[in-house]
């Protein structure tokens, strides 16, 4: 069996990305696609760190409602009961 001599001597795996870090990108895609109404294209080109931005401000937001939906609710329930 011929051994492959490579013109680098560090070993392959060293470059590129990992797939840990891949697939943080990809999630990021798909909160911004699934719940923000962007293109994957429009998300893919945006540079780093104005998409972490509009992650960062769609988190808040859905939070944000996240908590007025647990306060109408609790709400409701306390009104009903009588």
């Amino acid at each position: 069996m011929k051994r492959i001599k490579w013109r680098c001597r560090l070993r392959r795996t060293s470059f590129g990305l990992s797939d840990k870090y891949i697939e943080s990108v990809y999630e990021e895609f798909f909160v911004l696609k699934y719940y923000g109404g962007w293109s994957f294209t429009e998300a893919y080109n945006l540079p780093i760190s104005i998409r972490r931005w509009f992650l960062e401000k769609l988190i808040e937001q859905m939070n944000k409602e996240k908590e007025a939906v647990e306060k109408s609710t609790k709400k409701s329930r306390f009104s009903g009961k009588k």
